[in-house]
């Protein structure tokens, strides 16, 4: 089958894009309102892009009758958010925030979670999170009902048992962050596995033994 994406309805692209792009990690990304106190939402359009500058970017659609997200009101009103990742120990908590409360209510509190002031940013960063990072507005893309923000971290939380003895790497047994696949299926990576590459000169004997 072929789809003319020029042609077709945003809500059918966004069907056949988040049914075969996937999985795609969960930002739980927390602001900072104009009271002061926390915005929370989770955001499955997320990534990281770059670690020279540290990139990461987020996606993020407006309301259904156009009105921007708090999320991407306090994000323009601050230039800073904190990303926090998802794991299933508060993926209840992560959907709770996504309810989409009035802008006077803290998803935090709501959600059961708590946070900790940000070291570099005014966002606040949530202790549950197996890790978070404190971003800075480096740039925003806008689109007519999306606007684009691409985040330089400047500072990163780690859970010490998510990481391996000598705090390089993480630790899989502990480290499981969940990721959403399409509609409201998820998936957890609590079933990973090596694939090495043979490199260049072991592919290159290969195809020689081959010949």
């Amino acid at each position: 089958m072929d789809f003319d994406f020029t042609q077709m309805e945003p809500l059918d692209r966004y069907r056949l894009l988040t049914n075969f792009v996937g999985p795609r990690p969960i930002a739980l990304v927390t602001t900072r309102a104009e009271n002061g106190q926390d915005n929370a939402a989770p955001m499955s359009f997320f990534n990281v892009f770059s670690h020279d500058p540290a990139i990461v970017i987020l996606g993020i659609q407006t309301r259904a009758d156009g009105r921007e997200k708090d999320t991407v009101l306090n994000i323009r009103r601050t230039q800073e958010f904190t990303v926090n990742m998802v794991d299933m120990a508060i993926s209840d908590a992560m959907l709770v925030c996504g309810i989409g409360f009035e802008p006077d209510v803290d998803e935090v509190a709501m959600a059961g979670l708590t946070s900790e002031a940000g070291t570099q940013v005014c966002s606040r960063w949530l202790p549950q999170s197996p890790c978070s990072m404190e971003c800075r507005v480096e740039r925003l893309i806008e689109y007519e009902r999306r606007v684009i923000v691409l985040g330089e971290v400047v500072h990163m939380h780690v859970r010490r048992d998510c990481l391996d003895e000598a705090g390089r790497y993480v630790n899989p047994e502990v480290y499981q962050p969940i990721a959403r696949l399409h509609a409201d299926n998820y998936i957890a990576s609590d079933n990973q596995f090596v694939l090495k590459s043979p490199g260049l000169a072991a592919f290159q004997d290969r195809l020689t033994n081959k010949g």
